[in-house]
């Protein structure tokens, strides 16, 4: 049984239609010690056979350490959502539903896109940031 049901499948493949760039979706999981794993990757393979544009590449949190190191992934379920050749640092920890579901689509536009939609004021102002700065949003479904 699929997660994304018919209908939400025709609206992302609308907002989908916006792509620019290909999306890379790498889903972190392992099944066997957290069994929502399994659901996110389903998600995320579903998410990819919506558009050729996205694929979905699948990683086992213990057994691809290199990948996880390299990408800075910190706990399980997760997900890199990646240009086709640069990493924006945009990573989904937990099961991406309700307003995660659509903030996920949001960001893969973004990064098709490679723009943020940040205003010129924004922009201007972080670049003048001395150091890196590490952004964590939290949200609790309800």
């Amino acid at each position: 049984m699929a997660l994304i049901t018919d209908e939400v499948v025709g609206q992302v493949k609308e907002e989908f239609a916006r792509l620019v760039n290909p999306v890379r979706l790498a889903v972190f999981s392992q099944a066997l010690n957290d069994p929502e794993s399994e659901q996110v990757k389903r998600l995320v393979e579903e998410l990819a056979d919506v558009d050729p544009r996205v694929t979905a590449e699948s990683y086992n949190y213990v057994l691809d350490k290199e990948k996880v190191d390299a990408l800075g992934i910190r706990r399980i379920p997760a997900i890199a959502i990646l240009g086709g050749e640069k990493d924006y640092g945009i990573r989904m920890y937990g099961l991406p539903s309700g307003y995660e579901f659509g903030m996920m689509v949001d960001a893969i536009l973004d990064v098709s896109s490679g723009d943020s939609g940040l205003s010129q004021p924004t922009r201007t102002a972080l670049a003048e940031l001395a150091r890196p700065v590490h952004v964590q949003v939290f949200s609790t479904p309800t």
